[in-house]
C-alpha cells in the first residue's frame, strides 16, 4: 500500500494561482503513489496513518483539476483535507460523512437489482428460503454501529448472524425449526472473524421466545436492529409445526401469527432505531395476494413509521428452476405475470 502524505495537500493552499495548482495536481495525480494501490492508499497525518479508497482521492483531485477559479480550488481542496482529517459520523451507524462518496457501494434508490448472490466465505445458497447476504450487508452497514445489538427473528440458515459476525456486529438470531438452527450454528462457525462478536442462534418461536431473558444474559437492554424475513405464507413449508407461519390456514391467521412475533419483539428495539421486513407476494386461486402491502400495515398498526419501501428483484427460485418456458406459457395462458421481485419495508421506532 503506498503512503501520501497530508502536508503535500496542506501545502498546496499556499499556491496563489489556480494554473500553478492544477500543474501540481496534476504531477500529484500521476505519481507513483497512485499506481499499484490495491485500491488502498496510506495517508499519513501528525503521526497518524490511516487508509483512504484511491479512487476516492483521485476523484476529488479531478474535481479541483475541472475548476475555473482558484477560490473554488481551494474550497475543494479544503474540503478534501477536511475528509481526511476530521471524522462525521451519526448516531446510526459508521459512516464518515465527511468521505460519503466513498461509499458507492451502498445503496441508496428504493430499486435493488442484485445480480449475483454473495457466496463468499460462509454464505451458501442451498437453503429454501434465505436471502442474499448483501440484504442484511447494506442495512447493517447504514442503520448499525460496531458493538451495536441486531435480532433476527425468523434466523434461518444464518445469513444475518454470518454478516453480524463479518461486521462485528452483536446479533441474536431466533429460529423455529430444530434441524435449521444446528445449519445455521454450522454456518456461523465456519465464518472467521477478526473480533470476537457474540453471535447466538437459538431455537425458539419468536412469538412467544423470553427475548428479555436472553439479553439480560449479555446484561443490555435493548437491540438497534430487528431483521425480519417470515415464509412467504404457505409458498414453501419449513415444517409441520402449526406455529409455523408456513402452515397458516388463511392470509388472515398469517398476519395473526406475524402481529404476535411484532408483539414479542418491537418492545425491545431502541427507540429511533431500524426494522427491516424482507416479504414477497402470492397468488391464490388465480389471484394476486399482495402480502407485502399486508406485512406493512401489520407494522405500522404497533406505531413504527415506514420509512422506505424498497423493490428487489429476484430471477429463478429453486420450485421454478428449469422451468422458465413452463411459466411463460402459464402466464401467457392464465393472464397473470411472474414474480420478479420482493419488497424489504424499513420502519422506524418513534423517539416520542
Amino acid at each position: 500500500m503506498n503512503e501520501l502524505n497530508l502536508n503535500t495537500l496542506i501545502a498546496l493552499l499556499e499556491t496563489e494561482d489556480i494554473t500553478s495548482l492544477k500543474v501540481k495536481l496534476e504531477k500529484l495525480s500521476n505519481n507513483e503513489v497512485f499506481k499499484k494501490t490495491n485500491g488502498k492508499i496510506k495517508v499519513i497525518s501528525n503521526g497518524d496513518v490511516h487508509s483512504v479508497n484511491s479512487d476516492y482521492l483521485l476523484g476529488e483531485i479531478n474535481q479541483i483539476l475541472e475548476t475555473k477559479t482558484i477560490e473554488r480550488s481551494r474550497y475543494y481542496l479544503k474540503r478534501l483535507i477536511k475528509s481526511l482529517t476530521e471524522i462525521k459520523t451519526s448516531n446510526i451507524n459508521d459512516l464518515n460523512l465527511n468521505r460519503w462518496k466513498e461509499y458507492d457501494d451502498i445503496i441508496t434508490d428504493s430499486l435493488w437489482i442484485l445480480d449475483k448472490r454473495d457466496k463468499s466465505g460462509a454464505h451458501k445458497g442451498d437453503y429454501w428460503g434465505n436471502f442474499i447476504p448483501q440484504i442484511p450487508n447494506q442495512f447493517l452497514r447504514r442503520y448499525t454501529k460496531k458493538d451495536d445489538w441486531v435480532l433476527d427473528t425468523f434466523a434461518g440458515s444464518g445469513t444475518t448472524l454470518i454478516e453480524c459476525k463479518r461486521l462485528e456486529r452483536n446479533c441474536i438470531g431466533i429460529e423455529l425449526n430444530e434441524e435449521v438452527v444446528k445449519l445455521a450454528k454450522s454456518n456461523i462457525a465456519k465464518e472467521k472473524s477478526g473480533k470476537e462478536s457474540v453471535i447466538k442462534v437459538v431455537n425458539g418461536n419468536s412469538a412467544e421466545f423470553d427475548v428479555k431473558a436472553e439479553l439480560n444474559k449479555k446484561n443490555v437492554n435493548s437491540v438497534q436492529f430487528i431483521f425480519m424475513h417470515p415464509p412467504y405464507w404457505d409458498i414453501i413449508k419449513f415444517s409441520k409445526k402449526k406455529n409455523d407461519l408456513s402452515n397458516a390456514k388463511s392470509v388472515d391467521e398469517f398476519l395473526k401469527m406475524f402481529g404476535a412475533v411484532l408483539d414479542n419483539t418491537v418492545k425491545f428495539l431502541e427507540k429511533g432505531r431500524y426494522l427491516a421486513v424482507v416479504i414477497g407476494d402470492k397468488y391464490s386461486d388465480g389471484e394476486w395476494i399482495p402480502l407485502g402491502f399486508y406485512v406493512m400495515e401489520e407494522v405500522k398498526k404497533r406505531g413504527l413509521k415506514l420509512k422506505s419501501t424498497i423493490v428487489k428483484n429476484f430471477d429463478t427460485t429453486k420450485g421454478k428452476m428449469n422451468q422458465k418456458e413452463l411459466w411463460r406459457y402459464r402466464a401467457l395462458a392464465g393472464g397473470f405475470y411472474i414474480f420478479k421481485h420482493e419488497y424489504i419495508f424499513l420502519f422506524q421506532k418513534p423517539v416520542k
